[in-house]
């Protein structure tokens, strides 16, 4: 797809904002005006922008509103492109680090058929396939990490937003719809896509899911403070809420007793679900500015979390309250993202760093071990375990899916 065809969401939901404000606050320069012109309501430019982005990364995103169905004149789009690579560039990310260590891994990416994709969450299923949701082309796609096919399934509900992945015991993929308000269940013999809506009007962000032991169904609620539990055998749902007024529920595990884990990224937090009586329970961490993004659970049933805000990876023992901390080798702006643990090692990502880098951490050690993602990462906001133990990463503004083998 050519630039003069992407520049649809760019403009209405990357670059909305009020005009009489915003007008003064952007740089003046050629494309200024189209800006301005080709907006209608939504985020405000400021709050999306964030630390830029390369070239590269402005032509992804162009590409990703595109395929959220807003367009500008074809003529246009070079002009604005031009403006915001300009004036925009990323800056202000840490080096990514690059620690040596005992681990010797391999790591390949694929880039994805559809361009613009945004792939937010990666699943590794029991077939051996690695899944993703394309959360700006409204897909769940399959590969094939043998012989590279892809297969795209496209979803139900239009711009429903696909977040979270998760499969069932039935080879069933099952995923949130973020901006649809709903939990999707994708039959992929079939193709056939079941939805069960939110019972709660509220609760319009769906994020993460996971599944407990008994075969029920859990998720986050962000921007609702919300936990869901949803039933399959029924379809019925229930919501509950954090004792913490906006905690921003958002990753989540299950540790070896069926208690569901996750992190409140809204606070310093962690919480707990007793799956039987439904109450919820929050471990306070010892930093008020941390803000936990993704959780794990060692075999041990120690929760390990990554402090996006701090960069820092914490440890959570949930029967003391014990926390521990380390800093991330990339630093206190490395925001540490997607993470799993593998045979009782931690992995996870940098996902500020440039490039973005997978980092491997020896609890009986306490020693890192790092590598940087080869075309950049950028960004990696969740990862997933194959059967055999490696590691996998969904890369958004990369648009690509990347397996690191993990030497056994």
């Amino acid at each position: 797809m050519s630039r003069k065809s992407l520049l649809s969401l760019s403009a209405a939901t990357l670059l909305c904002f009020a005009f009489s404000t915003q007008s003064q606050e952007l740089p003046e320069g050629k494309g200024k005006e189209i800006v301005l012109a080709s907006c209608n309501s939504c985020h405000t430019f400021y709050s999306r922008v964030g630390a830029g982005y390369t070239a590269q990364g402005w032509d992804t995103v162009m590409r990703m509103m595109a395929n959220h169905g807003i367009t500008v004149p074809a003529d246009q789009v070079p002009t604005l492109t031009d403006y915001l690579i300009k004036n925009f560039p990323e800056t202000g990310k840490p080096v990514g680090v690059v620690i040596p260590g005992p681990a010797n891994v391999s790591i390949k990416a694929w880039q994805l058929p559809t361009p613009g994709s945004r792939p937010h969450d990666p699943l590794a299923t029991r077939d051996g396939s690695l899944w993703y949701t394309g959360q700006m082309a409204n897909v769940l796609g399959r590969l094939d990490p043998k012989t590279g096919q892809f297969k795209e399934y496209s979803l139900k509900t239009a711009h429903s937003g696909p977040h979270g992945l998760v499969e069932d015991k039935s080879g069933n993929i099952w995923y949130t719809g973020n901006t649809g308000a709903l939990i999707g269940k994708l039959d992929p013999r079939t193709g056939t896509v079941t939805e069960y809506p939110m019972p709660d009007p509220e609760a319009k962000d769906p994020h993460t899911l996971i599944f407990d032991q008994s075969g029920v169904l859990w998720f986050t609620v962000q921007n609702a403070n919300r936990v869901g539990r949803l039933d399959p055998q029924t379809g019925a749902i229930k919501l509950l809420t954090p004792p913490t007024p906006k905690a921003r529920p958002y990753g989540m595990a299950v540790n070896s007793k069926g208690t569901v884990f996750f992190v409140e990224f809204g606070t310093n937090k962690v919480g707990s679900v007793d799956p039987k009586t439904l109450e919820i329970r929050e471990y306070p961490l010892p930093d008020p500015a941390s803000r936990p993004r993704r959780i794990t659970i060692t075999s041990d049933d120690i929760v390990w979390y990554s402090d996006y805000s701090r960069g820092y990876l914490g440890r959570l023992d949930p029967a003391t309250g014990k926390v521990t901390e380390w800093q991330s080798p990339s630093g206190p702006k490395s925001a540490p993202y997607g993470i799993s643990a593998i045979n009782d090692i931690i992995w996870y990502s940098e996902s500020e760093s440039t490039p973005n880098t997978v980092v491997r951490f020896d609890p009986k050690t306490a020693k890192f071990q790092s590598w940087a993602i080869p075309g950049g990462g950028n960004i990696v906001r969740n990862t997933s375990v194959t059967s055999d133990g490696d590691f996998v990463l969904a890369n958004s503004l990369a648009n690509e899916v990347t397996l690191v083998k993990i030497p056994k």
